[in-house]
Formats: structure tokens, C-alpha cells, sequence
């Protein structure tokens, strides 16, 4: 079984971006990033450059990473996630990780895509199909069959995933199991082993007592104080995942994350036009709360 999803900045037809941080093809970017001729750029200089393109809306505190899911094979629906991400205004997707999903998802935007993987050894085919960015997480899909992961695994398998791809952005998922303090000191740990980005879960353990936004508040609940709780004790950025919506998204932003993963909200649609709705709907909501901490910020500064 395939237990894998990958992140990556898709190109269009229109220009060339290979992978830099493989040995292999030309260190070709588009015009924004084009190396002058005089004076090109060492590969260290590219990969440093192609790294700050991915974190760009994490830095801005205003990422939206909408997730086809761990295990979701089917091409329709990942081309109609991938479709829904980039005409909604999210800024990253995730799919599986799969090449030949990372090259479907390539004809179908622009957006930097994600997977996610328990598996390290997963990984380097799909950077080798283009994939920019891999995620250690989305461990929902496991909980099910009751697999749990350990902080030990969790850190063993960052290190793994570091050793054989050393520059690339990585994200790693905290587990939800462990406790608010477990789960800041294994961040702490991760942030010391390289990891890029520290992505919080816990959808799966809340069962909302309320129906609607009482509800969705009930559910997001794990997720938000797991955010809250790490963006105070790492200085690399959060992304709040799991569990959210339209209504508790710019809430993860205010709670000291960077951005939010969204999945099920969006690929347990059925129709492409409601998928490509919801996703500008929490796009929107988003995008006015991180106008709004950057403005508060700006305040506080002045003063």
C-alpha cells in the first residue's frame, strides 16, 4: 500500500523549472528568478532561492495547502483538488505521492505541490518528478487502523528523510496522541533536525457536540491549541491542519500559525464548482486574517 502525498511548485508549459535540488537536468528558472548571465548563481545560491519561493505565504502568514489525501490514487479527484487549490487561491497542494500524479498535477497549475509520507525512501521519485516540498504526516489516515507513531519515530524518520534529501523544504506533522507539552518538546526536536515547517493535526479526535459553528469551533479545538501551543516555543512557521473550515481558519493564523492545511472540506465534494468555492471561501477568510495580524503587528512596532 501507498502510504504517500508531496509538495512541490508546479510549472506551466510556458517555462522550464527543474528540480536544483537534484544532480541531474539544468538549474532553469522562470524569468522572476533567472540567474543573470554575468554572474550565475551557485547551486547552493538556487536551492537557497527555490527554498524561499516555497516558504514565501508561510513568511506572509497567509498559506493555504488544500490536501487530495495520503492514500487517494484516483486521478479524477486529485486533478479536481489540484483544479479546485489553484482556481480558488490557495497558495500549495498535496497529493499523493505518486510521480505520475506529480506529473498530472504539473499540467494542471502552477501552485507549489506537497506530499506527505511515513515513508522516507518514497520520496525521491517524486522530487525526481518535480516535487519541491515533502511532508513526514498526515497521519489521520492511519489512525483508523490503529497506528500510532511515537516521538522516536517521528524524529527517526525526519533524520531518515534528511540524510537523502538534505536542501529540500520539509514539513513534518506532530502527532495529535501526544499531549500539549509532549508535542512542543517534539517540535523543539524536529526544528533541530532541519525541519522546515511544523504542522499540527488532531480533526480526527474531535467529535463536535454542537451542530454548525459551535460545532466546527468544537472540531478545530484540538488543532488550534496544538498551533497556538508550538508557534510559542519554535521559531520556524506552523501550519495548522485538520479539522478546519472557513470559520476557523483565520482562527489558526490568530493562534500563531503561518497557514492551514485543509482536506476533507474539500475532496469529500462531489462537484468541482462547490470545491472551487469552498477553497476561495476560506482563501478569502484567510487571507483577511493575516491582513489583519500583519496590520496589528505593524501597530505594535510603531509604537
Amino acid at each position: 500500500m501507498n502510504f504517500s502525498s508531496v509538495c512541490m511548485p508546479l510549472s506551466h508549459s510556458s517555462h522550464t523549472l527543474s528540480n536544483p535540488f537534484l544532480g541531474n537536468g539544468h538549474l532553469l528558472f522562470p524569468k522572476p528568478y533567472a540567474t543573470p548571465k554575468r554572474r550565475p548563481l551557485t547551486t547552493r545560491a538556487l536551492l537557497s532561492t527555490t527554498k524561499e519561493v516555497v516558504l514565501k505565504d508561510f513568511h506572509e502568514g497567509r498559506a493555504l495547502k488544500i490536501i487530495s489525501g495520503l492514500q487517494n490514487l484516483d486521478r479524477d479527484n486529485v486533478a479536481s483538488v489540484v483544479t479546485a487549490a489553484d482556481k480558488g487561491g490557495a497558495t500549495h497542494v498535496d497529493i499523493a505521492c505518486d510521480p505520475e500524479l506529480v506529473k498530472l498535477a504539473i499540467g494542471l497549475t502552477s501552485l507549489p505541490v506537497c506530499v506527505s509520507s511515513v515513508e522516507p525512501s518514497a520520496f525521491l521519485a517524486a522530487v525526481e518528478a518535480g516535487a519541491l516540498m515533502v511532508e513526514i504526516g498526515n497521519y489521520d489516515s492511519f489512525y483508523e487502523s490503529g497506528i500510532l507513531f511515537s516521538p522516536e519515530q517521528v524524529l527517526s524518520l525526519t533524520k531518515e528523510t534528511r540524510s537523502i534529501l538534505p536542501s529540500l523544504t520539509l514539513s513534518v506533522t506532530v502527532p495529535h496522541n501526544l499531549s500539549l507539552p509532549d508535542q512542543v518538546k517534539l517540535a523543539e526536536l524536529l526544528e533541530r533536525e532541519g525541519a522546515d515547517i511544523i504542522q499540527t493535526e488532531g480533526g480526527k479526535c474531535s467529535t463536535p457536540s454542537k451542530p454548525g459553528v459551535l460545532g466546527l469551533i468544537e472540531k478545530a479545538t484540538p488543532t488550534l491549541a496544538a498551533a497556538y501551543s508550538i508557534s510559542r516555543a519554535v521559531k520556524i512557521p506552523v501550519l495548522c491542519s485538520s479539522g478546519l473550515s472557513a470559520v476557523t481558519a483565520p482562527m489558526a493564523i490568530t493562534a500563531g500559525a503561518s497557514g492551514v492545511g485543509v482536506g476533507s472540506a474539500i475532496n469529500k465534494l462531489n462537484d468541482a464548482i462547490a470545491m472551487v468555492a469552498e477553497v476561495r471561501n476560506i482563501a478569502e477568510s484567510l487571507s483577511t486574517a493575516a491582513d489583519r495580524k500583519a496590520r496589528y503587528e505593524e501597530k505594535i512596532l510603531k509604537n
